[in-house]
């Protein structure tokens, strides 16, 4: 029986695997270029980050996420430049992406309008290698190893103290077509998120040295119902940042941000489990590290936004 109980949850997490071709990121609101490519370059100066998810720490086959990406400003701060390498590994099954991003910048005296495009692969594979089949010929358990091209858009708007954020990063439903053994898998499509994002950051004493950044993040997914992060923090002398999540029906999130210098900070998250999950799992880790930097022959002496600001 409990080897029945196993097999349905991974099955389940490797639908998922197919099914949902963006993971979902807790720590979005440091690196917003993973949701919307319209926010590449809105930094000014070159900014990297790389990210680990581990979710659902002990259930078998869970999602562990790898993320790098990188942005930075061109031709004055006119336009933006971006890209991102994306690896989600569930069970048996593995999703690694590459996409590059692309915006313009409209702006006015206090503020700015970005609008982005991307473009680029997603690499769709399993490997059932490492499993224990009773029956090696089995054609369900094929190996799978596709690739197909998507595109994606987004407008993000910002001034001193707010901004509001609309993508859609994946525009084309792949059919992901396997072997017609496998029943479920042909019948799998990628599907078309699209992500509304609005924030602000507040002083809440006369000296600034303590803010609030409130924000929410709106997800829906074509045939699922919408899903919504609620989004509060403190920000502390410029220095530090806490705060805590809810994410609908899924988990609590709490976080803590550092900055350890001009150019580094770091990150880390752990989500609660809500969902029926929280029977098999202790919940979710997620870690960042982002490194900041101008580049002089590039960025001359634009003015950058400081880290938790949107200017």
């Amino acid at each position: 029986m409990m080897r029945l109980i196993l097999f349905w949850i991974l099955s389940t997490i490797a639908t998922a695997a197919l099914a949902q071709q963006t993971p979902v990121y807790s720590q979005y609101y440091f690196n917003e270029l993973i949701i919307n490519p319209a926010y590449a370059g809105s930094q000014v100066q070159l900014s990297a980050t790389s990210m680990y998810r581990d979710q659902w720490v002990n259930l078998p086959g869970a999602p562990k996420t790898y993320l790098f990406s990188a942005h930075t400003s061109l031709l004055n701060d006119k336009m933006g430049l971006g890209m991102m390498i994306n690896v989600d590994n569930i069970g048996s099954y593995s999703n690694k992406n590459v996409y590059f991003s692309y915006a313009y910048f409209l702006k006015w005296p206090k503020s700015t309008l970005s609008m982005g495009l991307q473009a680029g692969f997603d690499f769709i594979g399993a490997d059932f290698s490492k499993l224990d089949l009773q029956n090696l010929g089995d054609p369900s358990f094929v190996p799978l190893n596709v690739y197909k091209p998507n595109i994606g858009t987004g407008l993000y708007y910002k001034r001193k103290n707010f901004f509001v954020g609309f993508s859609v990063p994946m525009l084309i439903n792949n059919t992901v077509n396997y072997n017609d053994a496998n029943a479920i898998a042909n019948q799998i499509k990628q599907a078309r998120y699209y992500f509304l994002r609005v924030g602000g950051i507040f002083p809440i004493n006369p000296s600034r040295t303590v803010q609030l950044n409130p924000s929410i993040l709106l997800r829906s997914q074509e045939g699922q119902p919408l899903a919504l992060d609620l989004n509060a923090a403190f920000v502390f002398y410029e220095v530090c940042s806490a705060g805590v999540s809810y994410r609908t029906v899924d988990a609590f999130i709490t976080f803590v941000e550092l900055k350890l210098s001009d150019k580094i900070h770091v990150a880390y998250s752990y989500d609660w489990t809500q969902s029926s999950l929280n029977a098999f799992s202790n919940g979710t880790h997620e870690f960042m590290l982002n490194y900041r930097t101008r580049i002089r022959k590039l960025h001359k002496n634009l003015e950058c936004p400081s880290y938790y600001g949107y200017r």
